[in-house]
């Protein structure tokens, strides 16, 4: 992929590219999978697979674009949610609601970064860890910072914290398989998916809040 590709793969918001990136979505949840081949793209987008080339360069710089459409909200809102009048305990609660969401609506999202961060290009992992994985890394230091400071969590290594959160978000929907195979679990519903945020507030709360805090 070329720089000049990646330089233009996060602005290509036109019909067609914005068609190309809700095919290979649709696709992906469709099939659990992220090996999805362009003309199947082009075939249910109804545009042309060379389009894909003038869009996003190749193939991997549709999934990057596609990695940063689904990421921009939830990357977007975590300044906002800092400057809440809320406690740190309570901004960690919506955190951990608001990922759990974002990987319900795209469970195919972290299979994208392990795929964009190890088996892609050079320029496609720094893409990746400058919009998505260096945000977020920033926001989980600057919440258990301010849950320090006021005395709400005890101190929490963020690389760690961010480990347990996405994998264990990650896993809730790609891992869900291997399970459904094994003992016959269901499909992730709203019910589950609220039972899971439930569960994951209570884990990693239990974890991270003080013994004052969590009495």
């Amino acid at each position: 992929m070329t720089s000049s590709a990646l330089n233009r793969v996060p602005a290509a918001r036109n019909g067609t590219a914005e068609k190309l990136l809700v095919a290979a979505s649709d696709l992906m949840i469709e099939r659990s999978s992220i090996d999805v081949s362009l003309s199947d793209i082009a075939q249910r987008s109804g545009a042309n697979s060379a389009l894909v080339k003038y869009h996003f360069g190749n193939k991997d710089g549709l999934l990057l674009a596609l990695l940063a459409r689904d990421a921009a909200t939830e990357v977007e809102g975590l300044e906002y949610l800092l400057s809440q009048p809320i406690t740190p305990t309570e901004k960690l609660k919506l955190h951990i609601a608001g990922i759990i969401r974002a990987y319900r609506r795209f469970p195919y999202m972290n299979r994208l970064i392990h795929y964009l961060l190890h088996e892609s290009s050079a320029e496609a992992a720094d893409e990746v860890s400058k919009f998505f994985v260096a945000p977020l890394l920033d926001f989980h230091r600057r919440l258990l910072a301010e849950g320090v400071r006021r005395g709400e969590f005890r101190e929490i290594d963020p690389i760690l914290f961010y480990t347990s959160l996405i994998g264990a978000c990650d896993h809730l929907f790609f891992g869900r398989h291997a399970m459904t195979r094994a003992s016959g679990v269901g499909p992730v519903t709203d019910e589950v998916c609220r039972a899971y945020i439930k569960h994951m507030e209570g884990l990693l709360c239990g974890g991270v809040l003080t013994k004052e805090r969590s009495e």
